[in-house]
């Protein structure tokens, strides 16, 4: 998404990031009813959500407050970085 809002939607990689973020709130509360309620055995582990939105918040805020210390050209070469180091990840060990 970030690459998208950055290319395309010519936002600074500073906004497009913490709109990804803040568009996340909203499918993920979308999705928990459809994966728990189905048929059969829920597909959502509470407990395990649970650190996942509790490590989530404090890198959340620790990224945000980093991310107002970081220049605008390096944070886009970090962010191609990880994108180009995950997508040969991928690549390699699917």
């Amino acid at each position: 998404m970030i690459p998208l809002l950055v290319l395309w939607a010519r936002i600074d990689q500073r906004h497009a990031n913490a709109t990804s973020l803040v568009a996340i709130i909203p499918i993920a509360i979308a999705a928990v009813p459809i994966y728990y309620f189905q048929k059969g055995t829920p597909q959502v582990d509470f407990r395990l959500a649970l650190f996942l939105v509790i490590g989530s918040v404090v890198g959340a805020y620790i990224g945000a407050r980093a991310l107002k210390l970081i220049p605008e050209r390096p944070l886009r070469y970090v962010v191609a970085a990880v994108m180009v180091l995950v997508g040969v990840r991928q690549i390699l060990i699917p």
